[in-house]
């Protein structure tokens, strides 16, 4: 797993570490780029092995016939983005009954959290996450403590076991979010990596099979692990719905900023380049195939910054496709805390 544990998202998904960073790591600008690259390199490896693009344009009009329908795609592409961009303004815009309701709302979750913590809960968001994090360790170390003059020995080994996952997974998320900073992906990574939905079930499974050897305390300090876990999904859907809001701007702005010269470049292309435009060749490649391959790069951008921003959203949104203890692919049934292969 690359040093990976088993909890993480990568970790459970077993993806490699090359297809885990350029799907939700990476900067989205550089595997932008790395895309204008690659497809760059493949142009002019395509127009060096073709017949003569300066001969093709003297008979025909392949290159302004490209792009026209580029420009009519950027233009098109702007639009949509724009609307896009209003879309998520929208969901800014309320009456003032909405959002008294939602301060509302937002209150009754922090003090039902904070009753939990002990005391007022961090504003910032990786650090209530953080706080949340370690309030789970430590009432799962609550947890072993309460049953450890248990008789039933099955029970305090399995207890063990989970305990030591919870803390393990609580200290690795609690250490990625010093450094996160909310608006970047960091903190959502962070609590991604926190398997609580696993947690939940293996908790509740356990106070189920040894209920019988369970006293009252024993069950309130399960009810108590289970309540600070429960309360984790609601504040990292919360955040991520927030994120995805910062992420739609972005993706709206920088779209915006590669439309401008990928619209002045393939309108330059289509009203200026002509086939007796720069004569001979560099690399052994002609000039031409180098200038038209540059300004179709160019007008690719805006689409390949999209693609990169789409695909983040979309695996985010597939990895956490369901709220609470519904688990719903096989690869997020860790096995730390499975008792029965």
């Amino acid at each position: 797993m690359d040093g990976a544990s088993d909890d993480t998202l990568r970790g459970r998904s077993g993806e490699s570490r090359i297809a885990h960073w350029l799907f939700l790591d990476a900067n989205r600008w550089l595997i932008a780029g790395l895309l204008s690259a690659v497809s760059f390199v493949a142009l002019v490896a395509l127009g060096a092995a073709a017949p003569p693009l300066r001969e093709a344009m003297a008979s025909t009009a392949p290159v302004e016939t490209a792009f026209q329908a580029l420009i009519a795609a950027l233009i098109t592409g702007v639009t949509l983005v724009v609307s896009i961009n209003q879309l998520v303004l929208s969901q800014e815009i309320g009456q003032l009954g909405d959002h008294h309701q939602w301060m509302d709302e937002a209150m009754e979750f922090r003090r039902e959290v904070e009753v939990l913590f002990g005391t007022i809960g961090p504003p910032d968001p990786a650090q209530f996450l953080q706080a949340l994090v370690e309030t789970s360790a430590e009432r799962a170390e609550a947890l072993r403590e309460a049953v450890s003059d248990n008789d039933d020995q099955e029970l305090c080994d399995r207890t063990d076991q989970l305990v030591e996952n919870v803390v393990k997974n609580s200290e690795e998320i609690y250490a990625q979010l010093e450094t996160a900073e909310f608006g970047e992906f960091d903190v959502l990574r962070s609590g991604l990596n926190y398997n609580y939905s696993w947690k939940i079930y293996a908790v509740r499974r356990l106070r189920d099979e040894h209920g019988d050897s369970l006293a009252e305390e024993d069950l309130e300090a399960f009810d108590e692990l289970v309540a600070i876990l429960t309360l984790f999904g609601p504040a990292l859907e919360h955040f991520k719905s927030l994120y995805f809001q910062w992420e739609l701007v972005g993706l709206t702005r920088s779209i915006l900023y590669a439309a401008i010269p990928a619209l002045i470049g393939s309108i330059a292309t289509v009203l200026y380049l002509t086939p007796e435009a720069l004569p001979g060749g560099t690399l052994g490649v002609d000039n031409m195939v180098w200038v038209v391959s540059a300004s179709a790069t160019l007008s690719l951008v805006p689409f390949f910054l999209l693609a990169v921003y789409v695909v983040r959203i979309a695996t985010i949104s597939k990895r956490t496709g369901a709220l609470g203890p519904f688990i719903l692919r096989r690869s997020e049934r860790t096995t730390a805390i499975d008792w029965e292969q």
